[in-house]
């Protein structure tokens, strides 16, 4: 590969000098610039990275690791950190867990060797700290989609037990009194406040929380909502409403519904969580509880940044636990019958 002493040997400067033209371009005149820009272009050298952050101490990458990279929830939250990463000059690397608690510590091991400038991690498991990991090298973490206590970490997260409730309000106002609750792995604390939402929302209006079947899958996916769908439909006394955890396995469920034969709303009301895109525009509109993904990403990088970079006068970081609200939106798979 050609070094910087190739550069310079092409350009007549010396080494320093195509340093200063990549580093510190305001202390070599315009001449100069323009040599040694035609010597790179010339030779085609592209600067390593690794080198640079060897020499500077300190990487301009943030980590990102999230438990379904396919999940356009995810997608939301990884440019919304992009776009406030971008404003400092720092790039994102998006690594996924596949929501497998063994990924997750390979990649977090991976994030403390390559010495990143800071990590928001969508942790699988809520019984761990997962972030142990990062804490010897003294890499900074910010909890995105998921609360903890303030005093360990940032967190950024919607309040999943509202949103459940939200879900389970309007299918009650609907006329529904037997739910089934379509959910991935109940270790995700993301399931577990979701289906205490809906309980919740049930116990107010005084309806017993046994009105509530649990369907599990192993994936929070459209295949995994397909085979939810079909154990809905073959339950021997079949509910009248789906509340799915995500919008992936929504649809999945009303794949399987379409393809038996079964309407959607008149037949099954369908309600999803996160308000992705697909959401309002397949065949019929999705109800789902908008979930602010880019607007977490965003907020999470900004915590993240303060603690990265923290002034050099002022009050010392202190962890924070931002909650955000989540909303209903409504669409046809659910309206009252």
């Amino acid at each position: 590969m050609v070094g910087i002493k190739e550069v310079a040997r092409q350009a007549g400067v010396s080494v320093g000098t195509v340093s200063n033209v990549l580093n510190r371009p305001e202390r070599v005149s315009e001449q100069v610039k323009a040599r040694v820009h035609a010597a790179i272009d010339s030779l085609g050298y592209v600067r390593s990275e690794s080198a640079r952050q060897l020499r500077a101490g300190r990487s301009r990458m943030l980590g990102l690791l999230v438990m379904d990279a396919g999940n356009p929830f995810f997608a939301a939250l990884a440019r919304g950190a992009q776009e406030v990463a971008a404003e400092a000059g720092l790039g994102v690397m998006v690594c996924n867990s596949a929501e497998s608690p063994e990924a997750e510590q390979s990649y977090l091991s991976l994030f403390a060797e390559q010495r990143l400038r800071g990590v928001l991690l969508a942790p699988v498991s809520p019984r761990s700290e997962p972030w142990e990991t990062l804490r010897r090298p003294s890499i900074p973490v910010v909890l995105v989609d998921h609360s903890v206590d303030e005093r360990q970490v940032c967190s950024v997260a919607a309040d999943d037990v509202l949103g459940g409730a939200l879900a389970g309000g309007h299918l009650l106002r609907a006329g529904h009194r037997r739910i089934a609750y379509v959910h991935g792995p109940e270790g995700l604390q993301q399931v577990q406040d979701r289906r205490e939402g809906l309980v919740r929302a049930l116990a107010e209006s005084g309806v017993d929380g046994g009105a509530v079947v649990d369907i599990p899958v192993p994936r929070m996916d459209v295949a995994s909502g397909r085979d939810a769908g079909a154990r809905v439909l073959g339950l021997p006394r079949q509910p009248s409403a789906v509340f799915c955890a995500n919008d992936l396995l929504a649809l999945g469920v009303m794949q399987t519904a379409f393809d038996a034969g079964v309407r959607v709303p008149d037949d099954l009301a369908v309600v999803g969580y996160d308000d992705i895109e697909f959401a309002g525009a397949c065949l019929i509109p999705l109800t789902s509880v908008r979930h602010p993904a880019r607007e977490i990403g965003r907020l999470a990088a900004r915590l993240l940044l303060q603690e990265v970079e923290p002034p050099v006068s002022g009050p010392e970081h202190r962890h924070t636990r931002t909650v955000l609200r989540p909303e209903l939106v409504v669409r046809r798979s659910s309206m009252p019958r």
